[in-house]
């Protein structure tokens, strides 16, 4: 019991606290540690560091089949270290709480992205605030409850669609009469397919057909896109993606 009191202890306790003083007894108004220690510093850094840098391998490992960016993944690992850092020189949990959360904002208001990687933003700082405020056990035990939940859920594919949700563009040429051309090839390919727009493009020269539609994830595209390139005589067929507008397929 005693070991387990330690391991989830605080590490920046000093003679002004109590040695039983824990997360949820401690007054947020008061300071931290009146004079913090070179190896306390080194201890609660270093330690947000390496939990930073295992939630960067889990981030990795969940989108190794989609892809990932590296500045994001090294965000992952500065994150924690930044945010503990900040609460150790503030030196008072309430304010430090404050100052840290509104400068994690700053990622969502600047960069609209992913629900799952801004989740992993607060998956970093919440570790680095467990480091910043001394309670590294509670941010070790944290790390592998929720890494393990995501490693799971990851390989069960747990709310995983057989469909994708894309936007299909087709140019055609204005003497194109487009009303059910396309649809015998749409329903041969897509669950569900639905005209959103037509617009003209170069000067009126050409059209542009935007449909909404839901592809099953064992399609042959190449296939798919062929088909609807000998319909629309060749031009310009773009087949994208809801969630990043820079994924397109073209025929």
């Amino acid at each position: 019991m005693t070991a387990a009191l330690d391991f989830f202890g605080n590490v920046l306790t000093n003679g002004t606290q109590e040695a039983g003083t824990d997360i949820f007894t401690s007054n947020t108004t008061t300071a931290l540690n009146d004079d913090i220690t070179f190896r306390q510093f080194c201890l609660c850094v270093g330690s947000a560091l390496i939990i930073g840098f295992f939630i960067s391998l889990v981030y990795i490992f969940c989108h190794r089949k989609e892809g990932y960016s590296q500045s994001y993944v090294l965000t992952m690992i500065m994150l924690p270290t930044i945010v503990s850092l900040i609460l150790l020189l503030i030196n008072t949990t309430a304010g430090a709480l404050s100052l840290a959360g509104a400068f994690t904002l700053v990622r969502f208001r600047s960069v609209p992205g992913d629900p799952k990687d801004i989740a992993y933003i607060f998956f970093a700082m919440a570790a680095g605030v467990s480091c910043g405020i001394g309670y590294i056990g509670f941010g070790l035990v944290f790390f592998v409850v929720l890494g393990v939940v995501m490693f799971l859920l990851s390989e069960l594919n747990f709310g995983g669609c057989k469909t994708r949700h894309m936007t299909l563009k087709i140019t055609i040429p204005e003497n194109l009469d487009y009303q059910g051309v396309f649809d015998p090839v749409l329903a041969k390919y897509t669950n569900f397919h639905k005209l959103r727009r037509v617009k003209t493009t170069n000067f009126g020269t050409l059209f542009e057909l935007i449909y909404s539609v839901d592809v099953n994830e064992d399609i042959d595209q190449k296939k798919f896109i062929d088909e609807l390139r000998a319909l629309n005589g060749n031009m310009t067929i773009n087949l994208v993606f809801f969630k990043y507008d820079d994924k397109v397929y073209e025929g």
